[in-house]
């Protein structure tokens, strides 16, 4: 199965605050991404050919533009929203007095955020939601999510290595083509 994973445009959030699973909104340059985004789908879906299946994260980031891009209709699964950072939601990193944030520095795979999730954690709910995937007769599928998403899906097929994790995040109205068999 060819999947197809949409990262959503740029938040209105200032740099270094943890958003997460908040329902943040859009820079207002939102009409101008989604263009180049929604140009950019075009080319995987040859000779006009849709998507058997289209999903998105619940989060209105992601609702927007797969909306934008032609499906309203996407459905929606709690499983591929991002990261829940708990207590540190719309917090600046640098604001964090939290003493539990130096061991998630030290080990953000496994250590959660407080009253939030893990990498490892948020990574089971992506694997979970993509062995189930597997599982369809489909051919080739749409999703709209988020970075840490596109970097658990990357991870779960192969396509980087732990260690290159945060290196490999997609940018913004950012689309990557895995192949999941």
């Amino acid at each position: 199965m060819e999947v197809i994973f949409i990262r959503h445009t740029s938040v209105d959030v200032p740099p270094g605050v943890c958003y997460g699973q908040t329902d943040v909104p859009l820079r207002n340059s939102f009409e101008q991404e989604a263009a180049v985004t929604s140009g950019n789908l075009k080319s995987y879906r040859p000779k006009g050919r849709d998507f058997d299946y289209v999903y998105t994260s619940p989060l209105s980031r992601c609702v927007r533009l797969a909306t934008y891009c032609g499906y309203p209709d996407a459905e929606r699964d709690n499983r591929i929203m991002e990261m829940n950072f708990g207590d540190w939601e719309m917090k600046s990193f640098d604001e964090i007095s939290d003493p539990r944030l130096k061991e998630w520095y030290a080990d953000y795979i496994n250590v959660p955020a407080t009253n939030g999730e893990s990498f490892a954690i948020q990574y089971q709910r992506v694997a979970s939601f993509l062995d189930e995937l597997k599982e369809k007769n489909y051919e080739k599928v749409a999703i709209f999510a988020h970075g840490g998403v596109l970097i658990c899906a990357q991870l779960y097929a192969g396509a980087i290595k732990q260690e290159e994790a945060f290196s490999a995040l997609t940018p913004y109205g950012g689309i990557i083509q895995l192949r999941l068999d």
